[in-house]
């Protein structure tokens, strides 16, 4: 006998003791036993477990009952199917026993064994046999109407089987479903709300006849006009039914809607409770097929949501402005209407969630919602009852969301100081401004009402408010501040009261001019620094945020003498004690030290001077709090902040750092050899202002330390580090180019290996050029102009071999880096061209030097230092004639950047050559372009009709890469002066040639910049002329519209939005597979079919999947899920993009994809099944790979919607995925990371 058997053995004999004690302890010892993974048992010994197991079930004592009923799980994955088997039928023989406690008890040891029956393949059968054994006999125990308490354990039992099992229990759906009706009808509430829940379980799993038939069922007996206690039991059912079935109710609303709405009509307030719940699962789960029904059931809405037959408001509403006093009064008239029986509230509470449904699920009826709804939810907000007013608020903050979403995500802090500029407003923002005033009205005087949760309420949704349009509240201020007082001041406020009331102050203080604060400081400051002073940790942390904010408003950056009739001296004394205790605190929460520091940190920025003796000890702190680990990143960034002030500048008394800079240099070169990558890049920042604004106190030893840490910063694995590096020495370089002499070697080889990295551009390469001209100026090294040329260039000049490595990115900075030098010593420029356009002459010169020289002459002529150089232009004739496409290509850029710097000497040479070189014109259209895209309009004016003519002359051409280029520069071109030029373009649509209109469409898509324009409005009015050639004859025409179109609703959304009830048809109609574009080529022996089509479509579904990201709001997404299925099955390249669509749409609309999910799984199985055939050339099988896992992505994230394994067809695929090896290491493969969207790679690149 095994030692564990013996074990086992031992323990059951001492369950079956006379003690209980001695049997409490061993079935306790037995759980124990059973939940290692490690325990085997032999048959012997399963039976004897099991059989005990269920003895102790009917022990006398309760405890040792509870613990054999938790042995009951674990034992279930340890046990072969015959024993579970048989614990299942004692458990279900117990459940209709006589005894009560032994039913509770089995129908807990039930749940528990259903609750760990496996999921698995390998387990199925073991779980479908139990579940089978389960079902029969629960319908059997259903019909028993003698006992309720036996038929609601049943039901209880039922719905979770059916909640976890559905799958399993298919051959018992009908007969279930003919068990649960009865039960309706029952005399016990308890029971027919169990049996609602029972059926809510069964509806997602079953089948589209039986959910009809239940649907059927319920319409029926409604139709009978039954006694109303029934009335409700069915239209709560069919409320539970609509939102566990979700879209299955789509296509039984016609009848159901006339019957839910005659049914508000009966005068009983939880039927009616019932129907407007009813009425907002259809809103929430059937969005489009509730859109005819949606004008009815805002209407219904709107009435009862004021349905209060046993108050009177009326005297409320006329005495709104009067004094406080009546109040009083008021609150003792509630209590008289006040009355325990009155369920009117919850008839408006579920009016009110159902139009907070309709807010939710319909934005594109958000403008008419703000004639509605806006204001009925306005007069709601003197709501008696304030569980309701909470909706009330709720369904209102869900409104400016809405509100805000529709508009473009501008940050708080721009829109309040540029508000109104460069952006069109949103036509929602508008109507919601026009409300601010009727918002702030009926909220203020609830800002000091005694119930804390309508206060809250009003906090949450000043919040979204402040979010939404930055700034409306500023003429509200004064009304607003007392509220906010009360709150921080009351002594019945609660925790999370106050921090409500401190982040909306935060918001406020940040989205609004600070003028408009400055006057109540008075009253504020006392208040929020009681919140400072405050134990719990929050409200301090929260105090403290709205402390600095507080500081800046008392001087705003910039402003340094009080012309403006405040004199912040007063509060400085208060504010400055209040910080400072919780400054030198050690013993307080970490986000607390954090706030203090940078709190202090903004006082002694903005308000230093005033500080006099007291600033000396708290730079003495702030270099303690340097020294720390713990807030030594804080601390460096308040550092920053206090060496940048504007203070310095501006004041006489500047805030002097002499005491603290030797040692905080010395920590701070400490921190740059640490690995933390943000502490480094903050020191970095911080040495660069103390260098900039503190040079003077700075003693070069001190600065020496710091250098020596820099040179191993100055390098391609970190860009951005060696940014921030490279621009600290620039600030060297001018401030103290002593110190910088020491260094030089070490830092200037890093950064000459940086000017050679092909990864080298934006910022860093701007610090670099920055970085050069300083040094070039300061004369800080030993090197000079020359020399540093010579080391630019070095690499360029060796023989060919070594020039391979070199990559094209690294010709582009040199030739920048040498344009830099150049401007900053214009003395040397001269000869510097001389030199260069010598070696672009002399052929034995490697191709590298010569490239390099032409980009250079380029880089010199762009900021005009080759005016008047007749030479150049023969030198570039020269190049453009070269066997050497390298040469040519750094020609035409070269030409592009000369004329830039001198239009008027250039520009018509290269026109000219256009005409007139019909060879070479591609690339002096590369140059033109350069010309249009770097010149400012206005020196481009008085040239805009000779390059116009010029382009028109050459849109027809028949090479594609011309005519893309053409199209560019049209584009480009017409935004400089896009008043005259676009109605130009749009006239050239009318053109006979089919590529003229190819290229004028192009060029539209050149017009839509990522960045506000001044063509923006005019865009907007002519884009729907150009995508009118969505319907144009020719293929190719239609394909660059739909380039265009996907361009606009990328970069413009704005532009398009409008349009796409016209557009979506025809862009739709381009997804369609076309027979007669399909041909066959014969090559050799082997007939090829070439789908002329292909492009389209795949332009197309860009354009669809562009959508999805911009204009979600606009698409039916039933319809767009049509589409989608069709290109799950096209051609490789568009199944690649629909899967990747497929997985962006299960994130975005659930619901929609789980109402078409049976037709979606079809084609996903059908990918991950196929096989290529043996023999197929490499590429086939990678092909296959790649779309096999794109389509398993898709999948992983459908699964990870929660429904989606309740639908039959899904979840015998999910089996069928666990069950195959191949496909299962595919779906664990792309888990890692990516199953609920797409990882990064992976989303499609747009730009």
């Amino acid at each position: 006998m095994s030692s564990v058997s013996y074990h086992i053995s031992s323990l059951l004999e001492k369950m079956t003791s006379t003690d209980k004690d001695f049997r409490f302890m061993a079935t306790n010892d037995l759980m124990l036993e059973l939940q290692k993974d490690s325990i085997k048992l032999d048959e012997d010994s399963e039976r004897k477990v099991v059989n005990m197991l269920l003895r102790l079930l009917e022990d006398k004592n309760g405890e040792v009952q509870n613990l054999a009923v938790k042995c009951l799980a674990p034992l279930v994955s340890k046990v072969k199917e015959p024993q579970v088997e048989v614990m299942v039928d004692i458990l279900c023989t117990n459940m209709t026993s006589d005894k009560e406690q032994l039913r509770d008890i089995s129908s807990m040891g039930l749940k528990a064994v259903i609750a760990e029956l496996p999921l698995s393949a390998s387990g199925l059968s073991l779980t479908a046999n139990v579940c089978k054994k389960i079902t029969s006999q629960l319908i059997g125990a259903l019909g028993k109407q003698e006992d309720v308490s036996v038929q609601l354990e049943a039901l209880d039992i039922l719905s979770d089987m059916l909640g976890r099992l559905g799958g399993a229990l298919v051959a018992f759906h009908s007969s279930l479903l003919s068990s649960l009706l009865p039960q309706l009808t029952s005399s016990r509430m308890a029971v027919r709300k169990r049996s609602i829940l029972a059926l809510g379980q069964l509806v997602p799993c079953c089948s589209p006849t039986l959910f009809s038939q239940l649907t059927e069922h319920l319409l029926k007996e409604l139709a009978k006009n039954p006694q109303t206690s029934l009335m409700r039991t069915y239209i709560q059912c069919l409320a539970t039914v609509s939102r566990q079935g979700g879209h299955r109710v789509g296509e039984h609303l016609e009848k159901l809607i006339p019957i839910v709405v005659k049914f508000t009509s009966v005068e009983d307030d939880e039927l009616r409770e019932y129907c407007f719940q009813a009425f907002e699962a259809f809103i929430r789960r059937c969005p489009k097929e509730m859109s005819p029904h949606v004008a009815t059931v805002t209407k219904l809405c709107l009435k009862f949501m004021t349905f209060d037959p046993n108050y009177n408001y009326d005297d409320n509403e006329e005495d709104e402005d009067s004094m406080d006093i009546e109040d009083g009064v008021d609150e003792e008239s509630d209590d008289e209407y006040s009355d325990d029986d009155d369920m009117s509230w919850k008839v408006r509470r579920s009016a009110i969630k159902c139009l907070e449904a309709l807010i939710c699920t319909r934005r594109d009826l958000l403008l008419s919602f703000y004639s509605s709804i806006c204001p009925a939810l306005l007069a709601r907000f003197k709501e008696r009852e304030e569980n309701v007013k909470a909706d009330v608020f709720a369904a209102f903050s869900t409104l400016l969301r809405q509100t805000r979403g529709s508009s473009s995500h501008h940050s708080l802090i721009t829109a309040s100081s540029e508000q109104g500029t460069s952006r069109e407003e949103e036509p929602a923002v508008t109507l919601l401004k026009k409300e601010v005033p009727v918002i702030v009205k009926a909220l203020h005087k609830q800002l000091k009402e005694k119930s804390l949760k309508s206060r809250q309420g009003c906090f949450c949704l000043l919040t979204e408010l402040a979010y939404t349009v930055p700034g409306a509240l500023e003429e509200h201020i004064p009304v607003l501040i007392p509220g906010i007082v009360f709150s921080l001041t009351d002594k019945s406020t609660s925790s999370t009261m106050r921090i409500d009331a401190l982040s909306f102050f935060h918001i406020l203080l940040i989205s609004h001019h600070p003028q408009s604060f400055q006057p109540h400081m008075q009253m504020l400051l006392p208040a929020v620094l009681t919140c400072v002073e405050d134990t719990f940790y929050k409200i301090t942390s929260e105090a403290l945020l709205v402390t600095q904010q507080l500081i800046k408003v008392m001087r705003p950056q910039g402003q340094t003498t009080t012309s403006l009739g405040f004199d912040p001296k007063p509060f400085i004394q208060e504010v400055f004690s209040v910080t400072m205790k919780r400054l030198k605190a050690t013993d307080i929460d970490q986000e607390v030290k954090e706030r203090a520091i940078s709190c202090m940190g903004h006082m002694v920025c903005h308000l230093g001077d005033l500080l006099g003796t007291e600033l000396q000890g708290v730079l003495g702190i702030f270099l303690d709090r340097l020294k720390n680990e713990i807030t030594r990143l804080t601390a460096v960034k308040t550092l920053t902040l206090i060496s940048a002030s504007p203070l310095k500048r501006s004041s006489l008394l500047q805030i002097d750092m002499t005491s603290i800079l030797p040692d905080a240099l010395s920590v701070l070169g400490s921190f740059l050899r640490k690995n933390q990558r943000a502490l480094k890049l903050s020191t970095l920042a911080c040495l660069t202002a103390l260098v900039t604004h503190h040079a003077a106190s700075i003693k070069p030893a001190a600065l020496e330390l710091v250098l020596s840490e820099i040179p191993p910063l100055v390098d391609e694995s970190d860009m951005h580090v060696s940014q921030v590096s490279i621009t600290l020495l620039t600030c060297m370089a001018k401030a103290c180019p002593s110190s910088l002499a020491k260094i030089s070697s070490s830092v200037l080889s890093g950064v000459f290996k940086i000017i050679h990295s092909p990864l080298l551009q934006g910022g860093a390469l701007l610090a670099i050029l920055d970085f050069l001209q300083a040094l070039v100026v300061s004369k800080a090294i030993n090197l000079g102009y020359s020399q540093l040329l010579k080391s630019l260039m070095e690499p360029f000049q060796s023989s060919k071999s070594s020039a391979d490595v070199i990559h094209r990115q690294s010709y582009h900075s040199v030739a920048r880096c040498v344009a830099a030098l150049s401007s900053a010593s214009p003395k040397e420029m001269p000869g510097t061209v001389t030199s260069l356009i010598q070696q672009m002459k002399n052929s034995s010169s490697p191709e590298s030097a010569r490239v390099l020289s032409l980009l250079c002459l380029g880089e010199v002529g762009r900021s005009g230092g080759l005016a008047g150089s007749k030479e150049v232009q023969g030198v570039i004739l020269e190049a453009f004639s070269s066997t050497n496409e390298e040469i040519k290509t750094a020609a035409s850029c070269a030409l592009g950047g000369m004329a830039v710097g001198s239009l008027n000497e250039f520009l018509p040479f290269m026109l000219k050559e256009i005409s007139a070189q019909p060879r070479r014109q591609y690339l002096l259209l590369h140059s033109l372009k350069e010309v249009i895209s770097a010149c400012p309009a206005s020196s481009l004016s008085p040239h805009v009709e000779s390059i116009w003519a010029l382009l028109f002359q050459h849109c027809e051409s028949q090479e594609e890469g011309t005519r893309n280029l053409v199209a560019e520069c049209l584009g480009k071109l017409t935004l400089v002066n896009p008043a005259q030029l676009l109605p130009r373009l749009k006239q050239q649509l009318k053109a006979g040639s089919p590529l003229t209109r190819s290229t004028v469409v192009t060029a539209v898509k050149f017009t839509i910049v990522d960045h506000p324009a001044p063509i923006d409005s005019l865009l907007k009015d002519s884009i729907g002329d150009f995508l009118k050639t969505l319907q144009d004859s020719d293929i190719n025409v239609r394909r660059v519209a739909l380039v265009m179109f996907n361009s606009a609703a990328h970069n413009k959304p704005c532009l398009v939005q409008g349009l796409l009830g016209t557009i979506l048809p025809h862009l739709y109609k381009e997804t369609q597979i076309r027979k007669d574009l399909i041909r066959e080529v014969e090559m050799g022996p082997f007939k090829h079919t070439v789908d002329d089509g292909l492009d389209v479509r795949k332009a197309a579904f860009e354009c669809m999947y562009t959508l999805l990201d911009s204009c979600l709001e606009g698409l039916d997404v039933l319809q767009f899920l049509d589409h989608v299925e069709e290109g799950l099955k096209d051609h490789y390249d568009i199944r690649m993009l629909t899967f990747l669509m497929l997985a962006r749409l299960v994130s975005l609309c659930p619901a929609g994809v789980l109402q078409r999910l049976d037709r979606l799984v079809e084609p996903l199985k059908a990918t991950c099944t196929t096989k290529v055939k043996a023999g197929s050339v490499k590429q086939e099988f990678e092909k296959q790979e790649e779309l096999r896992r794109s389509a398993m992505r898709a999948v992983a994230a459908l699964l990870a919607v929660p429904e989606v394994e309740r639908s039959p067809s899904m979840a015998d695929f999910a089996n069928q995925i666990r069950s195959n090896a191949d496909m299962a290491s595919i779906y664990q493969s792309v888990q890692g990371g990516e199953a609920g969207g797409l990882c990064p790679t992976e989303s499609m690149d747009m730009s």
